[in-house]
């Protein structure tokens, strides 16, 4: 039996391990914000902080900078924020800050009246009879978004109290209703409604909304056309009516505000060069409300210890915002420079680009990278541009002498099926040996998934007779 010694001690250690504080939380968090989205968070902490105010007076009024004041305003060194906030900022740097007057995207939002209040307002210059006008606004409420009746006449009368054929008087008079096609109990029913509304009625159109639906999807003209003892020009044609109707004819209504992309950023060529400009017109420029350093002096240590903590809060806040301003005209001064051939000719040239060669060339890391270009455009000589299409993969060229990218290749399959003969397309296989002429060694399963990212039909579907 070989004895063991057990005993206790005390042991140091010196390691090195990455912690994820709350405020790099928030620092990347504001990395990956957009500029709208940035706005309304900041008006958040405004809202949650006190300390934070929206700066009134412009940047380089001396009443407004704090470096000017008395020494017997300022804080002691623990709250002396200037020298923290301003240490390893350059305030000449070279990007630029749009300073206009300050403009919101309300401004160009419009208001959509909902399809329910629209039609409450056909039916109430409609109908005089308070009977029907009940009838309709109960009709009204069960249309759903997109302008179909939910729900059957039966269960109306019967919850009115009233007749189907009462119930169906009041409904084909909303069918007449603005928008073309609303109150339709189906597709089908929706589709004749706007063939005969809009003048465009025909026994052919009638047939192919009644009975072959499904086959127009697939576009199986030809199988179509035998059935109904008739050209496949005929059924195109036909086709091409029936296209012209709206499935949907609620969506257009809503309560929903429109969207619209701000950019972030805008590139523009000035004297040969590009300057970049960080849009902030829609982002509040932040300062410390002063009342709190003076307060902070005299108060007893657990109010000192609260606006402590708050001023640390809203330095590191407004940190965050100036980091990634320059971390956004960082990544676009190397995405000009790497993609120099897009700026100065247009999409076709776009190289293939990774983001950790934009990553290695601003010393960051890729991640970064990737959080700095999520949701941001810009706006660039050649329209407004999402930062993550500059980001490409890699397609081999025929001849191996230089890669090109898949947006190019992309661009090259749109140009080349707008440009075919509608009456003869060209199929997968032959868009791949075209572009294999064209230097874009690619195969016939790779044009497919291309074709249909862009919701390009089959060639047997863009085919026309």
């Amino acid at each position: 039996m070989i004895p063991i010694n057990l005993g206790y001690g005390l042991k140091l250690e010196l390691n090195q391990k990455l912690m994820m504080t709350p405020e790099l939380r928030q620092a990347i968090a504001i990395l990956q914000l957009s500029a709208l989205e940035l706005s309304d968070m900041i008006e958040q902490e405004i809202m949650e902080n006190p300390v934070l105010e929206i700066a009134e007076k412009e940047a380089d009024d001396p009443e407004a900078d704090p470096v000017n004041e008395s020494p017997k305003e300022q804080l002691d060194d623990y709250l002396n924020w200037d020298d923290y906030f301003n240490q390893g900022i350059d305030k000449k740097s070279e990007y630029m800050v749009v300073d206009d007057e300050k403009t919101t995207v309300e401004k160009f939002v419009k208001n959509n009246v909902s399809l329910h209040e629209h039609l409450e307002f056909q039916l109430h210059l409609a109908v005089r009879d308070e009977a029907a006008k009940r009838i309709g606004h109960y009709l009204i409420g069960c249309i759903n978004e997109n302008g179909y009746l939910c729900g059957t006449l039966s269960e109306a009368a019967d919850t009115l109290s009233t007749s189907e054929d009462r119930v169906l008087e009041v409904l084909n008079l909303i069918q007449t209703f603005d928008p073309m096609g609303v109150g339709a109990r189906d597709l089908k029913e929706c589709l004749l409604l706007q063939c005969q509304q809009k003048g465009t009625y025909t026994t052919l159109v009638e047939d192919i909304i009644c009975h072959y639906l499904p086959e127009v999807a697939a576009g199986k003209y030809k199988a179509i056309a035998e059935k109904l003892n008739c050209s496949p020009q005929e059924i195109q044609q036909a086709v091409d009516v029936i296209r012209t109707f709206d499935p949907k004819p609620g969506r257009a209504f809503g309560n929903d505000q429109c969207s619209y992309i701000v950019a972030d950023m805008t590139v523009e060529r000035v004297n040969g060069k590009y300057v970049i400009t960080v849009n902030d017109t829609s982002v509040p420029k932040l300062t410390i409300n002063p009342y709190y350093r003076r307060v902070a002096i005299d108060a007893d240590s657990e109010s000192k210890k609260f606006i402590e903590g708050r001023l640390n809060s809203a330095v590191w806040l407004i940190k965050s915002i100036e980091q990634r301003r320059r971390t956004l005209y960082n990544v676009m001064e190397a995405i000009i420079e790497l993609q120099q051939d897009f700026f100065d000719k247009g999409a076709k040239f776009l190289r293939p680009l990774v983001m950790k060669k934009v990553a290695e060339k601003i010393e960051v890391h890729e991640s970064t990278v990737s959080r700095a270009i999520a949701n941001k455009y810009v706006d660039t000589p050649h329209g407004l541009v999402s930062l993550r299409s500059f980001f490409s993969t890699a397609v081999q060229s025929s001849d191996g002498s230089q890669d090109v990218s898949a947006t190019k290749v992309k661009q090259k399959i749109k140009e080349l099926i707008n440009t075919e003969d509608s009456s003869d397309p060209f199929s997968d296989q032959a868009l791949s040996e075209i572009l294999c002429q064209h230097g874009m060694k690619i195969s016939r399963r790779t044009v497919a998934k291309y074709r249909e990212e862009q919701n390009i039909p089959s060639s047997a579907k863009r085919k026309r007779y």
